[in-house]
């Protein structure tokens, strides 16, 4: 990021955080997203909602381009907006995930809708409705006339939520042609933005028993199921302060009556340094092997430590300034639970993340925003693309 980028508001920066956005104008235009239901598996529905986006950032003006899926996963979506620089490096990527962690029929126990100062639904917080606002915020740039500095670019993915197996490099080399990565995922419970991310590895568990009759000959039986129980609780049970280890995924058996001779599982860790999630994967890896029931554990999708640098902090001290002139504080610090940020930030591309909606509930069937926060949001989005 060159030097002229400066905590005082320039006059086009002001402007944007004086853009006239409706809080009930942002819901009614987020509801069909949301109602897009589109869970990372199932690549129909993901694409649905990402022909929902590209049409919506196409009738702003935008150039879109359809990546195609691979890995059996959904298409991505750039969009790329007009500006006199816009063939030249050294824009403003904003990247965003359009994939969510809910089945479809979701909105039959989690309906879109408005209870006094929430709004719920599936995916809105995590992370629909901080991608609306950012396209919204750039709609109101460009109705208003407002001159970006740099040209401004929309890269949407679907598989986020599994750790972006499909999209790491193309991710990375987007954001390599870029000056600054803007990723409007949810903000943090203080409303603060994300200056740095944790390191987290994927494990893949399998156990192999044998198999009998459970009702004849169950002491001839060696149960996987049984072994795959024994095995969380070793895992979970090795979590320290420097890392923590779950399991969040397991599947096994199929007739009651006959003992399981496989069963498979998903793991999870995390750890604020690098260091400490190498060591993790270490005594993950250490856990294989068995005599009469088998453990295989490999190594899935990891997330590289993304460590905030001089870079980040003078992104984030920008963004700060203006959320001052909006009238509210606006922390910052590194957080859990991964996004594409990892990537873009570990690569030494100056990164802020959390610049999404306050909400809560994510990932569960109370997931919701809080409706006070979509305007300042989408203003304080606005102004930081009118000012780096």
């Amino acid at each position: 990021m060159d030097d002229t980028l400066q905590a005082d508001c320039t006059s086009e920066a002001k402007r944007a955080l004086a853009l006239p956005f409706e809080a009930e104008a942002l819901l009614a235009g987020l509801r069909p997203w949301v109602e897009c239901e589109s869970p990372t598996f199932d690549t129909a529905a993901v694409n649905r909602m990402m022909s929902l986006a590209a049409r919506d950032l196409a009738i702003l003006g935008a150039r879109i381009e359809r990546i195609p899926g691979r890995m059996g996963l959904s298409d991505c979506i750039r969009a790329r907006f007009p500006h006199p620089d816009a063939d030249a490096e050294g824009g403003i990527l904003v990247l965003a995930h359009l994939d969510t962690v809910h089945p479809l029929g979701t909105l039959g126990v989690l309906p879109f809708r408005l209870e006094g100062e929430r709004c719920f639904g599936p995916g809105i917080c995590d992370m629909k409705g901080g991608t609306y606002i950012a396209m919204q915020a750039m709609a109101a740039i460009i109705q208003s006339g407002i001159a970006l500095r740099r040209p401004v670019t929309f890269l949407l993915t679907g598989d986020e939520e599994i750790g972006s197996p499909s999209t790491r490099d193309l991710i990375e080399a987007e954001a390599a042609r870029h000056e600054v990565v803007l990723v409007p995922e949810p903000a943090r419970p203080d409303g603060g933005v994300v200056t740095g991310r944790y390191a987290i590895a994927r494990f893949n568990l399998k156990t192999t028993g044998r198999p009998s009759h459970a009702g004849s000959a169950l002491s001839d039986g060696r149960s996987a199921i049984r072994e795959m129980c024994r095995l969380v609780q070793a895992i979970e049970a090795m979590t320290t302060e420097a890392a923590t280890f779950s399991v969040g995924v397991i599947r096994g058996g199929q007739w009651v009556n006959c003992v399981t001779t496989t069963c498979e599982a998903e793991a999870l860790s995390m750890a604020k340094r690098q260091a400490d999630l190498d060591s993790a994967v270490q005594r993950m890896l250490g856990l294989a092997g068995g005599s009469e029931v088998g453990v295989e554990i490999t190594r899935g999708v990891t997330r590289p430590v993304w460590e905030p640098d001089a870079a980040v902090m003078k992104l984030y001290r920008c963004a700060e300034a203006l959320a001052g002139h909006l009238g509210y504080a606006l922390p910052h610090a590194s957080a859990g639970g991964g996004s594409d940020g990892n990537f873009t930030g570990a690569l030494g591309i100056p990164t802020l993340d959390g610049l999404g909606v306050q909400g809560a509930g994510i990932h569960t069937l109370q997931e919701h925003v809080q409706v006070a926060s979509l305007v300042p949001r989408a203003r304080l989005f606005a102004g930081l693309l009118a000012s780096v």
